[in-house]
């Protein structure tokens, strides 16, 4: 079962137990997919998995933002408002590899690429983008790879 179809039985289920945070949650998912599902049909191509894995992904980076900014303001219950739905989202999306998993990760795509230099960066973050989408935070492993290239 693809991940559309977990999150259809899942708003179903949310649905039948009256759980409103999580029904719009869902909803809210459904309705991101679908408008790149239909920014993808104009391009000729098809939502993949891995198309939705990025979805999810952006939609929890937003989320994470808001929290981050919410805190600054004071506002508590517009935070944890934002964190409930991370919790949602992150349910459909891959587990997350540790730290020593991030550094073999990065290691193995450096090895792949052949990568030398920091000139090559672009190579090893376009490998691991293509084989860890989701599941590791590139913002925190593009340092990590300029470090062993620089």
């Amino acid at each position: 079962m693809g991940v559309q179809e977990q999150i259809g039985e899942a708003l179903k289920t949310a649905m039948k137990a009256r759980e409103g945070e999580r029904v719009s949650t869902l909803r809210m998912i459904q309705a991101a997919l679908k408008d790149r599902m239909i920014a993808l049909r104009a391009e000729g191509a098809e939502l993949t998995e891995t198309e939705v894995t990025a979805v999810l992904s952006k939609m929890v980076k937003q989320r994470q933002e808001s929290v981050r900014a919410y805190d600054e303001a004071g506002r508590a219950d517009l935070a944890g408002k934002e964190r409930a739905e991370i919790a949602v989202i992150e349910e459909f999306l891959p587990r997350q590899l540790t730290a020593a998993e991030v550094e073999a990760a990065v290691a193995a795509a450096i090895a792949a690429t052949g990568a030398a230099s920091i000139r090559d960066m672009g190579k090893v973050m376009g490998e691991l983008k293509a084989r860890y989408t989701g599941q590791m935070d590139f913002g925190a492993v593009g340092p990590m790879v300029k470090a062993r290239l620089g």
